[in-house]
């Protein structure tokens, strides 16, 4: 944990979770400061990932996960075609256009959630193999999935970051509090 997530109003089960996602996200969001485009894309690690490309793709599948709770086709549909340009940039996409699409997404993310009647309304899976047939999840479990893969993602770009120039989650924080916004 490298920031504090706000105990939630009392009785205010969205809010908490909503929380938990704003702070993942912005671990993401900080692993980009300062850096030029150059080192944003590069991969120095044993994996092909980039900071650009994990900006990206959770940017992507965030709006994938709310566009299924609210029963609508994704906006990107990923599949053996494009596979390859999930984590990363092409034609003119740039950090900060993807910055830019996730705060958007961010804020659909928010409202949604804040406007489904119920945590315990449910929407189907898709039919993808790694889903079981006929399965329905929670807008709770949506959240709850969005929290593990940006979790999962901040880690990774925790570990790129400090491969890259040294700064550490903690040294990003620091360096964020003090820039004037």
């Amino acid at each position: 944990m490298v920031t504090h997530v706000r105990a939630e109003a009392q009785g205010d089960e969205r809010g908490a979770l909503l929380s938990f996602i704003a702070e993942q996200r912005d671990g993401i969001r900080r692993s980009v400061l300062g850096l030029t485009a150059e080192q944003a894309n590069s991969r120095p690690s044993a994996s092909d990932l980039s900071l650009a490309g994990l900006v990206k793709h959770v940017a992507a599948v965030e709006q994938g996960w709310i566009a299924r709770g609210k029963q609508e086709p994704p906006a990107v549909k990923w599949d053996e075609s494009n596979w390859h340009e999930c984590f990363a940039l092409v034609g003119e996409e740039s950090v900060a256009s993807q910055l830019a699409y996730w705060e958007e997404v961010a804020a659909e993310t928010d409202a949604f959630i804040r406007s489904v009647p119920s945590l315990d309304d449910t929407f189907p899976l898709p039919n993808d193999p790694w889903f079981p047939p006929d399965e329905r999840v929670s807008m709770r479990w949506l959240c709850l999935a969005l929290i593990r893969e940006l979790a999962r993602h901040a880690g990774h770009a925790d570990i790129i970051r400090e491969s890259l120039d040294g700064a550490s989650a903690w040294d990003l924080v620091a360096r964020e509090e003090a820039t004037p916004a």
